[in-house]
């Protein structure tokens, strides 16, 4: 049977109030399973309690953010023109927001692609040092992200090219945690941030760019999981599992 929307926005909200509702803390990153109505759920119910100046989507390029703040009733048109899906499902976030200024940090496609070609310190910029992009990971650290990123894409690829999906993924999370800090400076404290649980994550995601490149702004990170893990967050919300078809099976069949 179906679980009744309405009641995990309810016991979310309960829930979430202590991790959110911290006076002291400039930048909440909310993370998501991003096809589970139900983590969007929660993260509508943590952002009416914390009240953000603003928000950063990970799903909308600031153009398209522009448009989206600027009218209200463009928000699923902008949804769409970015690319993203399942703006259904996202609606209540958008019901959330209050006053909140809609900021988006998506980069274009084809920076992303160039970070392939180029790297993540030529693309970002400048700035790449304060971020960390212009060194190398760790050796054990680079190692488990390629696992992660081989095992998210089914291992139907060679876990050698993991290794741009990985610089791919600094890029974005710095990227991300510019926006917030950006943010946080030009609209003040509270900031939120709408993002994957792989970004939230507090080890190497948008916390720890955030952490090395502003030591002094402090952050919270709460993941909407359908699972316990290992992923490291400042707390996390368990929601029900969403049903989906197996993502692997259009990749893996012959």
């Amino acid at each position: 049977m179906p679980i009744n929307a309405s009641i995990p926005a309810v016991l979310l909200l309960c829930l979430a109030i202590p991790a959110v509702a911290d006076p002291v803390t400039d930048i909440v990153i909310l993370g998501e399973v991003h096809d589970n109505p139900d983590a969007h759920l929660g993260q509508a119910a943590a952002l009416r309690e914390l009240k953000p100046t603003a928000v950063v989507f990970e799903m909308l390029t600031a153009e398209h953010a522009r448009k989206a703040d600027a009218d209200r009733d463009a928000i699923p048109d902008a949804w769409e023109a970015s690319g993203w899906r399942d703006f259904e499902i996202y609606a209540p976030i958008f019901d959330g927001l209050g006053d909140a200024r809609i900021l988006g940090a998506a980069a274009p496609r084809e920076a992303v692609c160039s970070v392939y070609s180029n790297g993540a310190a030529t693309l970002f910029g400048p700035e790449a040092g304060r971020f960390g992009l212009d060194t190398e990971l760790p050796e054990d650290q680079l190692e488990a992200r390629m696992q992660l990123q081989f095992e998210a894409h089914c291992e139907a690829m060679p876990l050698d090219m993991m290794g741009g999906m990985v610089a791919v993924q600094r890029y974005r999370d710095a990227v991300f945690a510019r926006a917030a800090l950006d943010a946080l400076e030009t609209y003040g404290p509270p900031i939120a941030v709408i993002a994957g649980n792989g970004h939230a994550r507090t080890d190497w995601g948008i916390p720890a760019m955030i952490g090395r490149a502003a030591p002094d702004v402090s952050t919270y990170a709460l993941g909407f999981v359908e699972a316990d893990s290992s992923v490291p967050f400042d707390d996390f919300r368990l929601v029900p599992p969403a049903e989906r078809d197996d993502p692997c099976n259009s990749l893996t069949s012959n």
